[in-house]
């Protein structure tokens, strides 16, 4: 049971990345792929930040205390995280965005119909 505790941070990262990569490959509305790729992008930054947590450590500031680099939770992984956000919402505006002007175009969201239609 320890283990599993332990690797909670790891396991909800894994789900959202599977059901991510499920929407993606398996729903042919685009929103939900949309959605998907939000969700996989998710997993992924939950994974990022999992990986550079520590039990029990101290944000990483200085401020004079005897603790030793070992105690401090890295903040390597927050800092590529923030910036995976940043990415990840402009990549799903735009995502929506080109989605919108399908449906302008077309009329439905529904990709194996637009793979269908010629321009």
């Amino acid at each position: 049971m320890e283990i599993l505790y332990n690797s909670m941070y790891y396991v909800g990262a894994a789900a959202l990345i599977l059901i991510g990569l499920y929407v993606i490959l398996v729903k042919s509305n685009l929103i939900k792929v949309i959605i998907g790729i939000h969700l996989l992008d998710t997993g992924v930054n939950v994974l990022l930040v999992s990986v550079g947590y520590i039990k029990g450590g101290k944000a990483p500031i200085f401020t004079g205390t005897s603790l030793g680099p070992a105690q401090f939770v890295d903040p390597i992984p927050q800092a590529l995280v923030l910036t995976a956000i940043v990415i990840g919402v402009g990549v799903i505006a735009l995502a929506l965005s080109i989605a919108i002007k399908l449906h302008e175009h077309y009329g439905t969201l529904d990709l194996r119909r637009i793979k269908e239609l010629k321009w």
